[in-house]
């Protein structure tokens, strides 16, 4: 794998938006990388954080009513209002409509996740990468059809400049201090075990006289 550097500034809330593609259920039920349950995990929750974070977030699907169907209904549900921008282009960067929806965020950190991982998701992050973005990709809220598809579109990510990393800590970086308010709903969005302890963080953190550990 090449390993060259790339080291980026930290993804912020106000810099960070999220680019959702193609989490079809037509598409998920090809997966093999992950249990569709597990990948369904992750991309709702991966959905719920960036929006307890206050994320710009850009949805699409392609030709939802002739070839793949609609967004898995878990993430319709955990995105109450979105609209999901329906396509016929591969690459979702090339819909005007997409373009014009991820340029209106603002933001110049984009994090993508997307079925499959080596076409829909890493196709518009490569994009973003030559347009002047710095481009994320979620791989585990990303799934694919078998082994060597997912090997070797981790390699072409790496090689075009874009961070690959999980969706958690992509959240959690942006989330920055357990004392925010936001951090108990972005920990319990990603399902995480101590999600409860969030609080006494919080209380420690601004109690007079408490250090926080």
């Amino acid at each position: 794998m090449n390993t060259s550097r790339h080291n980026p500034a930290p993804l912020t809330q106000n810099n960070a938006a999220l680019v959702l593609v193609d989490h079809q259920v037509g598409l998920m039920t090809g997966i093999r990388d992950y249990s569709v349950a597990e990948l369904k995990h992750n991309v709702v929750g991966l959905a719920k954080a960036a929006r307890a974070l206050g994320l710009p977030i850009v949805t699409t699907t392609t030709s939802a009513d002739t070839l793949w169907g609609p967004a898995f209904p878990e993430l319709v549900e955990a995105l109450p209002d979105q609209i999901f921008i329906d396509r016929t282009t591969v690459n979702a960067w090339d819909d005007p409509r997409v373009a014009k929806a991820i340029r209106a965020t603002g933001r110049s950190k984009l994090i993508f996740a997307g079925v499959s991982l080596e076409v829909c998701a890493a196709f518009p992050a490569m994009r973003a990468v030559r347009e002047g973005f710095e481009a994320y990709v979620a791989v585990d809220a990303s799934g694919t059809f078998n082994t060597t598809k997912r090997e070797t579109g981790m390699l072409r990510l790496v090689q075009s400049g874009v961070v690959v990393a999980d969706g958690s800590s992509l959240m959690v970086e942006i989330l920055a201090d357990n004392a925010r308010p936001e951090a108990a709903d972005v920990y319990t969005a990603l399902n995480m075990d101590w999600a409860m302890l969030v609080g006494q963080v919080r209380t420690s953190a601004t109690t007079p006289g408490v250090a926080a550990e």
